[in-house]
């Protein structure tokens, strides 16, 4: 099975975002800058060399809401081991993958996809350990 790993959600403020999960949660966040396209990672939990270390937990970010970006609902993200493979295997059960794949430095290659009931969901090959 392919676990989920990571969950993603929009914002318009990135510090107002920040803040509500800071103090409603008491999450710990990061802003990335623009280089990673202004995205805020999550620690929902305690977390070791940015894993979790309680198991059944995950942390997520938040991306900024774009004008010309489809689907910009919260989702989840499920590991995958081979990309490729998994892209034909979603395409094949019906869903439709959202642009190509990229590469985010030092995590692995994403990509976005919609169920075949239109929910937003996203695979991670993620890079080795080091």
């Amino acid at each position: 099975m392919n676990p989920v790993i990571h969950f993603e959600m929009p914002y318009q403020d990135a510090a107002r975002v920040a803040d509500f999960y800071s103090a409603a949660f008491g999450w710990q966040t990061q802003a990335l800058g623009p280089a990673m396209n202004n995205y805020v990672v999550a620690n929902t939990c305690e977390t070791a060399d940015g894993r979790p270390t309680q198991p059944g937990t995950i942390n997520g970010g938040f991306f900024e809401k774009t004008p010309d970006s489809p689907a910009q609902q919260p989702s989840v993200v499920i590991a995958v081991d081979n990309m490729q493979a998994a892209i034909a295997k979603v395409t094949s059960a019906g869903g439709t993958v959202l642009g190509e794949p990229m590469n985010i430095p030092g995590i692995g290659t994403y990509v976005s996809f919609l169920d075949t009931e239109g929910n937003r969901v996203a695979m991670l090959q993620a890079l080795p350990p080091a």
